[in-house]
């Protein structure tokens, strides 16, 4: 007979439920956040807005439009005490998705938290902190790669020393599978990151201390819908970091060389079509990050269902959770080993993805490494990605809605708000007006001093953090901040991507080609097309494939890269005497873009020019836009290249743009 009372294993226990949230202002993001936690979240993860993680304050120019849109703003010290009003730091796991401002958004975190009387000690978190990949991928870096390498190491000394429990960086992969990046080149171009930060930090820390610096180095990554590639990836990302500890750096602890990290899932293959289906994406994303014990993340958070249509819903974002804690609490799935050990086609699989990142490890190297590497980095992801799209469009890869099983009845859970949460236009102005307030109450004297220290600390090359944390107590802003970097170590302007051998073999091009030659002889020289991506938004994928197929198709192609003014974009299309101007802006500020970008246009005598825009737009902004003079509007649903190079081809045309 079978003793029942037999002692079963332990359960493991699950991991942290984080969704990413923030927005419109850190009142309403603090009420969103004590409300998500006492839905059964267990940590925070904070999504800043765009001006705050480009270093300006609310009122700067670039940042019109863009206040409160993709996360909460936080200018100062009073914004950052606002955020976390009634939520005690010393007791929180709080993860902050910045990265150029890392060491000020940390600063004021931690003189928030010792307001509330917390020892800088016992908090617990992350700052993402990872500008290698924003110089690929994400766009929101300010300083040169070399200054930025610094800083990063700055953060991670200071937390070593003084914030022992804090993971002073995240070595951030999730951004470069959205960019394009196949699984090798995941693994290779996040792994040469993580050394890099260690190579810049092994001189700065006591030989005998360098294992526990190692082993603060955490992770965040992407799990995308080909789920047991995913997996394999990511017991790929445990074994090679491993590997990098022990044989690189020496660490023989293997808790220090443990690969440590947190996932959102892709966000990228979530569809503007049938929405209701990305939540079986999102579900079997996730099971690629916790079904292997071996690599199951310690920390994830879940896209809403309704992302690619815009901000989710505080219901959406519950719906995300929900998801987590079902299979964590209802499922044995904590209950047993890893699953996956010994299995002969995961083992091969593995071993064929460590094959991949080694040699690309071995090229980025012999280029001197992550920051030697950048430009070729970042063309390589343009031509992944365009590889992406190329098979998307052929139906090579099936995409359930978008290119095969296009009819469906309306989705019930797209209401009259479009499905999604509007920040009011309001929002901004009232930021901007505390900001002033901000500015009126504080110490000007004591302010003047705080950036004086700073930026001296800045060239003699002394750790930024504790200058930076006198400076938050002070009151300085985060535009201050940010532009004591900037005369300190210049601003930068990453590289676009768009190489001329770059080209995603799309089929159908002749034909384009064809036309394209056609209406440069009736215009007298060639058909001239300029992209521009106004504000602060830094997500360029889509502006990139568009200027790499426009090239292909033979057009005259002018793409200078993000954040540029809508001043600085109409100036550069009278200039090229462009006959096409597009916009790409994904943030959600496209109607005080376009708006200002038009103006310009009339006032310049540029009126006559085809204005075309593509971005996440509700359709109640589209027939706003249209109205306004806006020729054509591209969503993500419009995943057809070559429809809208005709498109730019038929508006073109003398006497067809009228028509």
């Amino acid at each position: 007979m079978t003793d029942q009372t037999q002692t079963q294993p332990a359960k493991d226990r699950p991991w942290l439920f984080r969704t990413y949230s923030g927005h419109s202002t850190a009142q309403a993001s603090n009420a969103l956040y004590r409300s998500n936690l006492k839905k059964g979240q267990t940590g925070l993860s904070v999504a800043f807005d765009l001006p705050t993680q480009t270093g300006y304050d609310s009122d700067h120019v670039l940042a019109r439009g863009e206040v409160g849109k993709v996360g909460v703003p936080i200018c100062h010290l009073g914004d950052m005490r606002t955020l976390f009003d009634q939520i005690p730091l010393a007791e929180m796991n709080t993860s902050m998705t910045i990265n150029a401002t890392a060491p000020w958004l940390l600063s004021l975190y931690i003189a928030v938290a010792e307001e509330q009387g917390a020892d800088r000690s016992v908090l617990q978190g992350t700052v993402q902190n990872d500008l290698i990949k924003e110089y690929l991928s994400r766009g929101t870096y300010i300083c040169p790669p070399e200054p930025s390498l610094r800083m990063i190491a700055d953060v991670a000394e200071y937390c070593y020393q003084e914030v022992p429990k804090w993971n002073p960086m995240n070595v951030c992969s999730y951004h470069l599978q959205e960019a394009g990046a196949t699984p090798q080149q995941e693994l290779a171009y996040a792994l040469a990151t993580g050394i890099a930060v260690l190579d810049a930090l092994r001189p700065r820390v006591p030989e005998e201390d360098f294992p526990r610096v190692v082993g603060r180095i955490s992770f965040f990554v992407n799990a995308g819908i080909r789920f047991v590639t995913e997996m394999c990836k990511m017991r790929a990302f445990v074994d090679l970091w491993d590997e990098i500890c022990r044989d690189r750096y020496g660490v023989e602890d293997a808790k220090f060389r443990r690969f440590r990290y947190g996932v959102q899932v892709n966000s990228l293959g979530l569809t503007e079509q049938q929405p209701e289906n990305n939540v079986y994406r999102i579900l079997i994303e996730m099971l690629a990050v916790t079904l292997s014990k071996k690599a199951r993340a310690r920390a994830v958070q879940l896209p809403a269902w309704n992302e690619a249509l815009g901000l989710p819903r505080p219901w959406d974002q519950q719906w995300s959770l929900r998801m987590q804690q079902i299979l964590a609490y209802e499922t044995d799935l904590l209950e047993y080993g890893d699953l996956f050990d010994g299995n002969p086609a995961i083992d091969a699989k593995v071993a064929a993805l460590k094959e991949g990142a080694r040699e690309e490890l071995k090229v980025l190297d012999g280029m001197g490494g992550a920051i030697g590497s950048i430009d070729y980095m970042k063309s390589r992801l343009v031509e992944s990605n365009a590889d992406r799209v190329g098979r998307i469009e052929r139906e090579e890869t099936v995409v359930v809605g978008v290119n095969r099983w296009t009819e469906a009845e309306p989705s019930p859970l797209v209401g009259e708000d479009g499905g999604i949460m509007t920040v009011d236009p309001a929002v901004e102005a009232d930021q901007v007006d505390r900001l002033d307030q901000w500015r009126a109450a504080r110490d000007e004297g004591a302010v003047r001093a705080a950036l004086d220290g700073l930026r001296e600390a800045a060239r003699a090359g002394d750790n930024i953090m504790p200058a930076s944390i006198i400076a938050a107590k002070a009151g300085v802003t985060t535009g201050e901040w940010a532009e004591a970097m900037r005369q300190v170590h210049g601003q930068y302007r990453g590289p676009t991507g768009v190489a001329a051998g770059v080209s995603n073999r799309a089929q159908g091009l002749e034909e384009l080609r064809g036309a394209v030659d056609a209406v440069s002889a009736r215009l007298g020289r060639r058909l001239t097309f300029m992209i521009g991506k106004p504000g602060l938004d830094g997500h360029s994928n889509g502006a990139e494939q568009i200027a790499c197929r426009a090239r292909d198709c033979g057009m005259a192609i002018h793409y200078e890269g993000i954040r540029l003014t809508p001043e600085e974009i109409v100036a550069r299309a009278g200039e090229e005497e462009v006959h096409v101007l597009g916009l790409s802006i994904l943030s959600g500020s496209h109607m005080p873009l376009v708006e200002e970008v038009l103006r310009r246009m009339r006032d310049e005598g540029l009126g006559h020019v085809p204005l075309i825009l593509g971005g996440i737009i509700p359709e109640a902004d589209a027939a706003r836009l249209r109205e306004m003079g806006v020729a054509r509007i591209y969503t993500p649903k419009d995943f057809a290249l070559n429809t809208i190079m005709q498109d730019v081809v038929t508006l073109a045309t003398p006497d067809e743009a009228a028509a």
